[in-house]
This record gives C-alpha cells, structure tokens and sequence, in this order.
C-alpha cells in the first residue's frame, strides 16, 4: 500500500485513491498578457466554473477520479476555482506549482530578479510555500511540480527552473511534470533532472505524442522515467502529429513493455483567458477530438482493437499515476 500524501485542493489524499487519472490537463489558462485585456475580456469565474463543472460531470460518468491541472504560475493558475469545481463534482484535482519554458513564460521577471540577487533561492523558497504550506492565503498546497523546455534546447532560465524543481522534489517527494516543445528534448529533461538527484520513478517527461520516432521514446524511457502521451486529440498544429500515426506507436510501445511507464492525457484547456478564440474553419477538424473524453470514448477503444489487454489499459490510466505520486 502507498504511505505517501498527494496534494489535492481539497486537501490531501492517498496515491491509492486518485483512481483513474488524467496527468495533464488545464481547467483555464492564458497567455502571459491575457491580463492586460480584460477591460475587453473580463475574468468571468461563475461562468468558468459552470462550464468545468459540466465537463468534469461528464468525465466522472466515464470513470474519471482525479484530474491534474497542469497550470503554471505564468499560466493564469487559479487554484480557487479549482477547488470549486472540485467540490461541486466529487472530482480530485491536483494544481501544480513551477514555471512554463522560456518562449512562452514569465522569463522577463525572473531574468530581472536574477540581476539582483539569487532566484533560484527565491524559487524555492516560492516552491516550498506552495506546496507545505500553500498558495497565497487560499491553503491550498501544490500536488506537482511543472516545468518546461524549449525546442530542441534548454536555455539557462530552464535549466534553472529544473535545478530548483529538482532541489524541491527531493525535500517533498512531489512529483515533477513537464512540458517538452514540438517532441523534443524528453532524454536530455531526464538526464538533466536525474543528474541533480531525482528518483526517476517520480518524473512524468510530457508531451511524448509529439514525437513518434522510436529511438526518442526509448532514449527517454530507458531512463526510468514516466512518459506522458498527453496532447491527444491535438493535431496539425503546434507541431503535433495526427492521432492516426500515433496510435501505432504507443501501441507499439504497450507490447514492447513499457506500458508500465505511459501515461495518456490531453493538454486540454477547458476555459481560455482573455479574448474569445475564433479558429479558421480548417482548423476545427483538426481539434474536434481535443477534449478529455477523448480517452474514453476513442482512444482506449482503438487501443483494444490494437490488441492491448484491458489489464495493460488499467496500468496506464490508474495505477501509473498511483506509482508516479507513491514512489
């Protein structure tokens, strides 16, 4: 039995709890500058809630227990609603704490804070607050730890932000999360986390559906670590493949063994910040199974016709998260 705690916004569980699991998932998220919009784009929080709730509604019907909002601080985390949501459905939801990858972050800030002082002491600091302690004054503590890299390289903010994820995992024990770009670098995320002393057993390197070449995965998996398809159901853009290729390689990778190491999710955002979207018509196709029922209702399906077992589908969706959190 697991002795570990996992971190929920309403309050602590058992790893043997979370049931089947959804690892990387965003009930809201904005774009650093979302903010700035919202005397045209107010936050409307009633209304986020009433549409997260109806889906998470809906996901529990489908079997679902626990859903990780992976959510950076420069993301529009708002781990009040979270716990809103949570409440109103029954369904567990993680927050994260950390920092997204340079691109698309809040590098401004910390590169300012860098150039007077040591950040990195004050991310941890920040860290260990949000998960011992909790976030602002709400008491709601952090369950993972979520960073991220660029394509096809790690800049130094990255590597810092890493290093302080590292020196937090190994004084709490929660798990770190992370975030590749356009499938690239998930070996050298590990190496590097590894490197400064994290178990394997409680890193998840995301966004492995990105990149279907073999050697990739394997590189990554041979690590120990866990690997995250969590951007079904998202294709043609931002680099992401069709579901119809990716499906042959993770069933691939279930009968080569390493379905004890997968994990699938969906990267879905359920509420945008700041201004509506309006999508090219094109585009929507592309998108129509980006949602986290998508799991259910298409993807475990299409894997037992692949010939994976319904004992292979249970490791993926309920006890790999178990395993990530209690190790």
């Amino acid at each position: 039995m697991a002795t570990a705690v996992v971190n929920t916004v309403t309050g602590p569980v058992s790893p043997d709890d979370l049931g089947v699991t959804l690892m990387h998932e965003h009930i809201l998220y904005g774009y650093p500058g979302w903010e700035g919009d919202q005397s045209i784009a107010p936050f409307d929080g009633p209304a986020m809630v009433k549409n997260s709730v109806a889906v998470l509604e809906m996901l529990k019907s489908l079997g679902l227990k626990t859903y990780v909002d992976a959510t950076a601080l420069d993301g529009g985390r708002c781990p009040e609603i979270y716990r809103e949501v949570s409440e109103k459905t029954g369904i567990q939801i993680v927050c994260s704490t950390g920092y997204y990858y340079e691109g698309e972050g809040s590098s401004a800030y910390w590169k300012f804070r860098s150039a007077l002082g040591d950040a990195a002491e004050e991310l941890y600091e920040l860290y260990m607050r949000e998960i011992t302690v909790g976030i602002r004054d709400t008491g709601i503590r952090a369950g993972v730890i979520k960073v991220g890299t660029s394509k096809d390289g790690i800049t130094d903010y990255e590597s810092m932000m890493l290093k302080v994820a590292a020196r937090v995992q190994k004084e709490t024990g929660v798990p770190i999360i992370t975030h590749t770009q356009e499938g690239t670098m998930g070996p050298e995320q590990a190496a590097l986390l590894i490197a400064e002393g994290v178990d394997p057993a409680k890193i998840q390197i995301g966004h492995m559906s990105d990149n279907l070449d073999m050697d990739y995965q394997q590189r990554t998996l041979a690590q120990g670590v866990y690997v995250s398809w969590d951007r079904m159901g998202l294709q043609g853009l931002v680099g992401c493949p069709m579901d119809e290729q990716r499906y042959p390689v993770m069933i691939e990778l279930i009968k080569k063994g390493h379905g004890n190491r997968l994990m699938i999710s969906h990267d879905c955002i359920l509420n945008w910040l700041g201004r509506p979207l309006t999508l090219p018509e094109e585009v929507l196709p592309l998108i129509a199974n980006w949602n986290p029922a998508h799991l259910f209702q298409n993807i475990i399906p299409v894997l037992k016709a692949g010939g994976v077992m319904d004992e292979q589908i249970d490791t993926i969706v309920r006890e790999n998260p178990c395993r990530l959190f209690a190790a």
